[in-house]
């Protein structure tokens, strides 16, 4: 461990005094960034139409959220949704890699929801 150089510890250049905090991925400044939009745009291509949603417990320390997968709209579209359904449910949640989660048992109320907005939706798991 002893063998690194500073460099190679910090992975690179983030901050430059010409055009500010930099991307670590492509190096480009952050405002400039495109590396979010292809991530975007690569989860948006692998979506088949249809929203899963499922209750899960794991990782959780018992408390039971419900996911739903498979939304297709971008993520900044999705945070307007995300409020209306913590608002509906009367509970919190967030947004994490284009997967809603909203805290508690709301399957049915969420299902319906999103077939009133036109969306396919599934029950997924047990």
């Amino acid at each position: 461990m002893g063998n690194k150089s500073l460099a190679d510890q910090l992975g690179g250049l983030v901050y430059s005094t010409e055009s500010g905090k930099l991307c670590p991925d492509c190096r480009e400044p952050v405002d400039q960034c495109r590396c979010t939009e292809l991530l975007e745009a690569e989860r948006l291509s692998t979506l088949d139409g249809i929203v899963r949603v499922r209750r899960e417990v794991k990782g959780r320390k018992g408390k039971g959220v419900t996911l739903l997968e498979g939304i297709p709209l971008p993520e900044a579209s999705l945070k307007p949704m995300l409020k209306e359904f913590k608002k509906r449910c009367g509970t919190g949640g967030a947004l994490k890699a284009g997967v809603v989660e909203i805290q508690g048992d709301h399957r049915d109320l969420l299902c319906n929801l999103l077939e009133e907005k036109g969306y396919k939706v599934k029950k997924a798991g047990g």
